[in-house]
């Protein structure tokens, strides 16, 4: 296959990261929250066994943040995801889908309530700060909305802990899942949480300041060498098999949470008002005509750009919105936009690729 290259310009950033990953054998960059996002080293499959059974340094910075200061902070952040975050704690993170007036998905961040008055929105791929802006503007709320420079690093993997451990002390080990607090390394204090974008367990560390946190992404590289530490990305093989949704790949402004599988986070019993919530209460009593869904495929390889059509009988069951090989199932596993009618876990269908068919079966997500 032929390559192109990406030119880099002030729409395309990169991030304070990008020189040492280049350094360490970065292959491929994607493009994400209009930044440069890591996503090749030494191959996804190689990539992949590595994660499960090691440790990695991803530099995220691409999951860009919304701050939102001011007295109405909350309500704008209720505003705009149907999860109910009326009971919310400080230090806390919440996954919560973003949603239009329709009902719709934005986005699906992770949400961290820093004080009362103080909210970030880590993102996912799509412009929320626009949103954010034109729904405090338009409501004229009391608030204060920016990017702050904060530069995510993710360390993930099963040995996570214990890298963690070694730099930041025995306290790390014990901040539990989805909680966040400050921790001191050198003197400086750095924002972590216990998150990341794979089931493998680990951290995400909100690097605040530039020059503290390219040193401490140095110290994790000398102080990690004990665990086999390798610099590393979102794995595409990983977080099928763990059904972990792409905002813009698996589900995009065309799909409501419903459709995603997001039950659990969406609230239309209580009195709690956001946008969008008449038209899931609508959606939620019509009940849904599809919905997100596991496939398995017979084949040992699959490269996808656009969504592809399954069928069975010359019937279109659904589209196949991401997919990538699994060793674990030796077989291709994707994520797919099933119809009800073949939401069967016994449901087979057909893919044709190039002119050439292959049989797969639907499945639950997440897959393992």
């Amino acid at each position: 296959m032929k390559k192109f290259y990406i030119s880099k310009s002030r729409r395309l950033r990169s991030t304070p990261f990008s020189s040492r990953i280049e350094k360490q054998g970065l292959t491929a960059y994607t493009i994400y929250n209009h930044m440069l996002l890591p996503a090749a080293f030494e191959g996804t499959e190689k990539e992949y066994f590595h994660l499960k059974e090691d440790v990695q340094v991803w530099d995220v910075a691409a999951e860009r943040q919304v701050q939102i200061i001011g007295k109405d902070s909350a309500k704008l952040v209720q505003l705009m995801t149907c999860r109910n975050l009326s009971k919310s704690k400080v230090r806390r993170c919440y996954y919560a889908p973003i949603v239009d007036e329709k009902g719709k998905m934005i986005n699906d961040p992770i949400i961290l309530k820093l004080n009362e008055n103080n909210w970030w929105i880590s993102l996912a791929d799509s412009d929320v700060k626009l949103y954010a802006q034109g729904l405090a503007s338009g409501l004229k709320l009391q608030v204060e909305i920016s990017e702050p420079n904060v530069n995510i690093l993710a360390v993930q993997g099963p040995k996570s802990f214990k890298l963690m451990e070694k730099i930041f002390g025995k306290k790390i080990t014990e901040l539990k899942f989805f909680g966040f607090d400050y921790f001191n390394f050198k003197g400086n204090k750095f924002f972590i949480a216990r998150s990341g974008w794979s089931k493998q367990g680990g951290y995400e560390i909100y690097v605040e300041n530039t020059e503290e946190g390219l040193n401490l992404y140095d110290e994790l590289f000398l102080a990690g060498k004990e665990f086999n530490v390798k610099p590393g990305c979102p794995n595409l093989i990983e977080r099928i098999e763990s059904g972990l949704l792409s905002c813009g790949n698996d589900f995009d402004n065309d799909d409501n949470p419903y459709e995603c599988g997001f039950d659990q986070y969406i609230d239309i019993q209580s009195d709690i008002n956001y946008l969008g919530k008449k038209s899931l209460i609508k959606i939620a009593k019509e009940g849904i005509k599809r919905k997100l869904m596991g496939v398995k495929i017979d084949l040992d390889k699959i490269e996808m750009m656009d969504e592809l059509t399954l069928q069975n009988d010359k019937n279109i069951i659904g589209y196949l919105r991401s997919a990538a090989y699994s060793p674990h199932f030796k077989k291709v596993v994707g994520i797919a936009m099933i119809k009800r009618e073949y939401w069967d876990k016994k449901t087979a269908f057909e893919l044709e690729i190039n002119g050439k068919k292959s049989k797969g079966s639907v499945c639950d997500l997440p897959l393992v």
